[in-house]
């Protein structure tokens, strides 16, 4: 296969994207966006391409995030680009929700933080039993973005603001639950699912219904009724206070795992939460965009990299390091109008 970080293809009626970073597990670089915005753009009004299919190379993740070490190489030399890359990939993110064609994301193996900014807002998403989907961004410091403002809080019941707030992973049976995925099929049938999607005239939502099946397992609905209780509090104190109160095996774990996240992190999401519930698609990545631009700028992200990535010691000293040290004040600030001027979403 080719050494390009991502290729693309005309195949019959379809416009074909390949993630092809596998090493990597194809975490979404610069460059990445660089080519795939502006053929999507094209591809939009290309009479030839009715449809397009995006999925990954290698057999571990469809896309696990963004390219990590370069935003914090970036904010760590006070270069713009640190703030600027996350403009351009919320730009990117609001081109596939309102892509005019079928978008049709194979999320075959992970799907994490950048890589659910390029499946969660197209038209149709397939799951298989590879597929893992997280927001794992609290625990470095950062927030469940690229859109997470506005698909989180649509999960049933609290769902998103559990997610959020614990960086819980979900399987396909899950995944389907929440509506975060749209279809299931064993990654062995996505050959021939592609094969058909690239017919001329055909319908998606048909094919994808024949090709479909129901994936074993799941939890999630199980666990709706702890979830909705226990993650409907009005602050991150209060969700952690029914947790405790609580006292179950299940509740336990996860207030210990929002214990370890960053508590300013924690707070953003949050209210990111309860913001986005009442807001339309493009508000959210405005929101989005007003809170990266301040959060870039402060210390956790750094810090929580260092710990995740960098010295790999899973330690990280956040700044402030209590929940009671975050005032509303500085949730306010983080989701005041950008300094700059709002994100242009095009």
């Amino acid at each position: 296969m080719s050494e390009a970080e991502i290729l693309f293809e005309v195949k019959g009626a379809a416009g074909v994207i390949t993630l092809n970073r596998p090493k990597a597990l194809n975490a979404f670089t610069l460059n990445m966006m660089h080519a795939l915005h502006p053929q999507l753009i094209a591809w939009a009004d290309d009479p030839r391409v009715e449809r397009i299919i995006v999925k990954a190379a290698g057999d571990r993740a469809f896309c696990a995030g963004g390219d990590i070490r370069a935003l914090y190489d970036w904010g760590t030399s006070n270069d713009p680009m640190a703030v600027d890359f996350y403009n351009q990939e919320y730009k990117l993110n609001t081109f596939i929700k309102e892509y005019p064609k079928p978008y049709i994301a194979f999320m075959d193996g992970i799907t994490m933080g950048g890589g659910v900014g390029l499946s969660v807002h197209g038209s149709h998403r397939v799951a298989t039993e590879k597929t893992t989907f997280a927001m794992p961004e609290t625990g470095i410091g950062l927030f469940p973005d690229v859109g997470g403002t506005y698909f989180l809080p649509r999960t049933p019941g609290h769902t998103g603001m559990w997610l959020s707030l614990t960086g819980a992973r979900l399987k396909a049976a899950d995944a389907l639950y929440a509506g975060i995925a749209t279809h299931y099929m064993p990654s062995a049938d996505l050959d021939e699912l592609e094969e058909t999607l690239c017919g001329s005239g055909v319908n998606v939502n048909a094919a994808l219904t024949i090709h479909a099946s129901q994936p074993d397992g799941g939890s999630l609905e199980g666990l709706q009724s702890d979830i909705s209780r226990l993650f409907n509090g009005s602050s991150v104190e209060d969700i952690l206070s029914a947790l405790d109160a609580d006292d179950g095996e299940w509740a336990t774990a996860q207030a210990s795992t929002i214990r370890s996240k960053s508590p300013t992190s924690l707070k953003v999401a949050h209210r990111q939460m309860v913001d986005g519930a009442g807001a339309d698609f493009r508000t959210c990545m405005t929101i989005e965009y007003r809170i990266v631009s301040r959060i870039m700028k402060r210390p956790d992200f750094y810090e929580g990299v260092r710990a995740a990535i960098i010295d790999k010691d899973n330690a990280p000293n956040w700044q402030p390091d209590t929940l009671k040290a975050v005032s509303d004040n500085d949730i306010n600030m983080i989701f005041a109008p950008a300094e700059g001027g709002d994100i242009d979403l095009g």
